[in-house]
């Protein structure tokens, strides 16, 4: 049955296996005994073996021990966690913030949590797995309004009924690069009395000089605002929080069975998410490094001619015309000594290279990439 299953998987070139590091994470990866220069990673300030944020990270796993032992709620957390949780909420300038242990627990713990029968979600049709599980797995009524069609969505913003009204969105779509139009969805919201749920996972250290999409947009984050986002990306570390109204979170520490059922993330994560913070709120200079590499990649992969699809960020998206081609592309570059995977369906529709900059790539890195794909 199984055998069966992966077999048919084979033959339509979507198996996947897992290839892990011999080395840290970084512009610059071992795979294998071999390096490579990895246009792969989320970690997009290239912080995540910074020396303020590893020290910072030894003290708490020297104080607080490897593992945590216990749920939040049955003292499994230290003063960390809550030092984590007001600091989050200052750089979301929200009253408060609660920690999960990854995007995906965060999107599937709060959005059944938050949305019961009273509820009807407008969901982007490209919103990331978590939050379609998240949607599936609540009692609310959910209808998919086309990617990011401002038009569409006040069609469906229209109807009449006596639920209150959701719009969920990626604040940055990860696959294609692109941002969200907060700032029509913001006043769409506000026409329609409807609240407003923010995947910001990949704007958080991104957009709006580090303070994410609701800062890019110059958008207040009202009390029916509710943000979600990730340590784990351009912060460098891991973990998940959610950021709103003191009830907004009350609820979701009640209720929310990913943050009720699972133990609470060890203490030097949290130091390391702690640092991550104070590093970007003290220096923005590697987020200028970002958008000037992106701009760079962007520049000469215009050049050559390939499809960005509509790409806004240091996601840049190349567009294949099938598998074979996505395949062949990603082979032909890891040959290369580049590590840039093709991506597939199911995780896409359409088969494509994500290549994702970061602050560490050097101009020879980015140069090595751009001669890679003109000889490819």
């Amino acid at each position: 049955m199984f055998y069966e299953k992966l077999k048919l998987i084979e033959e339509k070139k979507l198996l996947r296996k897992i290839k892990d590091k011999s080395s840290p994470q970084g512009s610059i990866i071992v795979l294998n005994n071999r390096k490579f220069i990895n246009f792969a990673s989320n970690d997009y300030l290239g912080i995540s073996n910074n020396p303020f944020i590893i020290s910072n990270a030894i003290k708490a796993l020297e104080k607080f021990g490897a593992g945590s032992g216990a749920s939040r709620l049955l003292a499994g957390g230290v003063e960390l966690h809550g030092e984590l949780e007001r600091k989050i909420a200052k750089f979301k300038n929200t009253p408060s913030a609660l920690i999960f242990n990854s995007g995906y627990a965060a999107n599937t713990g709060i959005i059944p949590a938050l949305f019961d029968n009273d509820f009807l979600i407008l969901s982007d049709e490209l919103n990331h797995a978590s939050i379609i599980d998240g949607c599936r797995l609540s009692k609310a009524e959910t209808k998919i309004y086309k990617h990011k069609d401002i038009e569409h969505l006040e069609k469906l913003l229209k109807i009449k009924n006596k639920k209150q009204k959701i719009v969920i969105t990626d604040s940055v779509f990860s696959m294609d690069g692109d941002i969200a139009p907060l700032d029509k969805i913001y006043e769409l919201c506000k026409k329609y009395n409807a609240l407003l749920y923010i995947d910001d996972a990949h704007g958080t250290g991104v957009l709006g000089k580090g303070k994410g999409a609701l800062s890019h947009f110059r958008l207040k984050p009202d009390s029916w605002i509710i943000q979600m986002g990730t340590f784990s990306k351009a912060l460098g570390s891991y973990g998940a929080f959610l950021a709103g109204s003191k009830d907004v979170i009350k609820l979701a520490l009640n209720t929310a069975r990913t943050f009720i059922f699972s133990t609470a993330l060890p203490a030097y994560t949290i130091a390391a998410s702690l640092a991550a913070i104070e590093l970007i709120e003290k220096d923005t200079s590697l987020i200028e490094k970002l958008w000037k590499n992106r701009k760079k990649v962007v520049s000469s992969l215009s050049i050559l001619g390939f499809d960005l699809m509509n790409t806004e960020t240091p996601i840049i998206p190349l567009k294949m015309k099938d598998i074979d081609e996505a395949i062949h592309l990603s082979v032909k570059l890891f040959k290369k000594g580049i590590y840039a995977p093709a991506i597939r369906p199911p995780t896409v529709k359409e088969p494509r290279l994500r290549i994702t900059v970061t602050a560490a790539h050097t101009d020879k890195d980015i140069e090595t990439l751009i001669d890679a794909l003109k000889k490819a």
